[in-house]
């Protein structure tokens, strides 16, 4: 963990990625929690229309993602990129801050940060194209450590931003929060981001036109592994969805419990996502995904048939050390369906977020309709296990790269 960490803080570029990754989880990790509370109870929004602006949000920053990545691919300079798309959350979270009405949050929503959304994929963006050169297990240590930077932030950013709330009569202060961070990841880009030493040069071949980078995404031996991905990081979103349920329902526990869960897995996972990184040294990449996500399978089927609230704590560990290798390893896989394009490739990550979560809702809907959240875990679990099967069908044999 030390080692990918020191060579992080020694390169000037990962440096300063990973202190604007930081930032960009902050943005979120001050508002997920209370965005719903600001929408629908300061606001005024209703629960149908909250539920439609988010949907319409997620769809519109899949979008965003992809065609900023293949702009950014022609442009040739990544760091433009994110300076400009940063103060779209400069420009979001401050309307919703300082207009404090329902058309600001519905266009901040709908328009502003969906779009600053893309930011994420386009940092990792940056940071393939600053690792020019570099091994498949070099690649695979700087997103690990990247992607726990990021974890760091949902660690840290909660517990601050409730405890600066407790007792406050609104939750908006948690969009300043948001702000300062954005503004602070458009001064990185601005002033910490090294600046090619030779003007980046802008690509006119056909291959990088919109219609044809759009078919490069879409072809199938990119959906097909797009898929299974989107299977096993499925898993996520349904547990995200039912822990607080199943904590508070058939374990007998209480919201303290969730807290308390959450904040324990969030640890492990920080450390064992830089543990997954570094098991390539004996494991190729999707070995390695399949055996945390066949983890994650059994935590979920386990988390099924829980009784009593200690059940879910001994779980707790499994689950950090399996959700660890889903929250990193396909960052990587992912960016390589396109090996050559590091922004088209690295919005993969915002098509598998979307399409996962998608995966998720379905599922959820089904299981509840016939059955309980713990027959929700169980097919998430059985969903899952369909992923790990299609991609060591797909890239099963594939050798490790050194």
């Amino acid at each position: 963990m030390s080692v990918s960490l020191c060579n992080t803080l020694k390169d000037p570029a990962l440096r300063a990625s990973a202190l604007a990754i930081f930032f960009f989880g902050t943005t979120g990790a001050a508002t997920s929690p209370y965005q719903s509370i600001i929408g629908i109870q300061e606001l005024g929004l209703s629960d149908s229309g909250y539920a439609v602006l988010m949907f319409s949000a997620a769809a519109i920053n899949v979008t965003a993602s992809v065609l900023m990545g293949i702009l950014a691919d022609r442009m040739g300079d990544y760091r433009t990129s994110i300076l400009y798309i940063s103060l779209f959350g400069v420009a979001g979270f401050g309307l919703v801050y300082l207009a404090a009405s329902v058309p600001a949050f519905v266009a901040s929503k709908l328009i502003l940060l969906p779009i600053y959304g893309a930011l994420n994929s386009l940092i990792f963006a940056y940071i393939r194209a600053s690792s020019t050169g570099q091994t498949a297990a070099r690649l695979i240590a700087i997103n690990s450590t990247m992607r726990a930077t990021l974890s760091l932030s949902w660690v840290l950013m909660p517990g601050i931003v409730g405890v600066m709330l407790a007792g406050a009569s609104s939750m908006l202060p948690a969009y300043l929060v948001a702000t300062i961070a954005a503004i602070a990841c458009f001064l990185l880009a601005a002033f910490q981001f090294p600046k090619p030493q030779v003007q980046p040069e802008r690509r006119t071949e056909e291959r990088y036109r919109f219609l044809a980078s759009l078919r490069e995404v879409f072809e199938t031996r990119v959906m097909l592994r797009i898929l299974a991905i989107a299977l096993i990081c499925s898993m996520l979103h349904i547990n995200d969805a039912i822990l607080p349920l199943i904590v508070t329902g058939q374990a007998g526990g209480t919201v303290g419990d969730v807290g308390i869960i959450i904040g324990i897995v969030a640890l492990l996972e920080i450390i064992f996502i830089i543990v997954w990184g570094r098991a390539e040294r004996w494991l190729t990449a999707v070995r390695a995904l399949a055996i945390g996500a066949g983890l994650y399978a059994l935590y979920l089927l386990l988390q099924g048939f829980v009784s009593t609230t200690w059940h879910v704590y001994a779980q707790t560990i499994l689950s950090g050390i399996a959700a660890a290798a889903i929250i990193s390893l396909p960052i990587t896989y992912l960016q390589d369906l396109i090996a050559d394009r590091p922004g088209l490739g690295s919005s993969l990550i915002a098509v598998n977020i979307f399409l996962s979560a998608g995966l998720s809702a379905v599922i959820f809907a089904v299981g509840t309709a016939i059955g309980s959240y713990g027959l929700v875990a169980i097919l998430g679990a059985l969903v899952g296990s369909a992923g790990i099967a299609l991609l060591l069908v797909l890239d099963g044999t594939r050798r490790r790269t050194v």
